[in-house]
């Protein structure tokens, strides 16, 4: 923290922002206690950075390990929003994140996920998540569709549907 917070005094934030991709990659178990390190420092701002970089960069599995470290800690508000953030991957990589979180019956980081998925990304992007695995996918992202609107739940059916994922 002192270097990131030298760094920061000294305007140099190329830098910075390197120490902070390269804490992206620390241990999931980190996360939390990094997260509490950099608010008491005052670098909430390059928390919100971090959490970015993170769930842009690291590979599905990992990106829910830092979810589920966070969320045990206590910041389930971060590890719910570092999930929201990993949408921007590709499908495929969401509906094996998806799986994940279902087969550790992490429902409320699941039910972030897919929340966001259906709420960012088009419906044909959304159905293209439920490929690994439709049977287990497919009802998973309706239901969240549904908690969206009866619009949204529409538009992914029909996707699902042109996608040949659901009869």
């Amino acid at each position: 923290m002192r270097t990131l917070t030298r760094l920061r005094r000294e305007g140099r934030s190329g830098e910075a922002h390197v120490l902070l991709n390269e804490a992206a990659y620390w241990p999931a178990v980190r996360f939390p206690l990094l997260a509490a390190d950099m608010e008491r420092a005052g670098h909430a701002a390059d928390w919100a950075t971090l959490l970015w970089e993170a769930a842009a960069t690291l590979p599905a599995e990992r990106l829910v390990a830092a979810a589920d470290a966070l969320t045990a800690a206590g910041r389930a508000e971060d590890g719910e929003q570092i999930l929201r953030q990993g949408v921007v991957r590709p499908a495929d990589e969401i509906g094996h994140a998806a799986l994940a979180l279902a087969d550790g019956t992490r429902h409320r980081e699941l039910r972030a996920l897919l929340d966001a998925c259906v709420r960012m990304r088009t419906p044909q992007d959304a159905a293209r998540t439920a490929a690994p695995d439709p049977g287990r996918l497919v009802p998973l992202l309706l239901t969240a569709a549904r908690a969206v609107s009866e619009e949204r739940h529409w538009d992914v059916l029909h996707a699902l549907r042109v996608a040949g994922l659901a009869a």
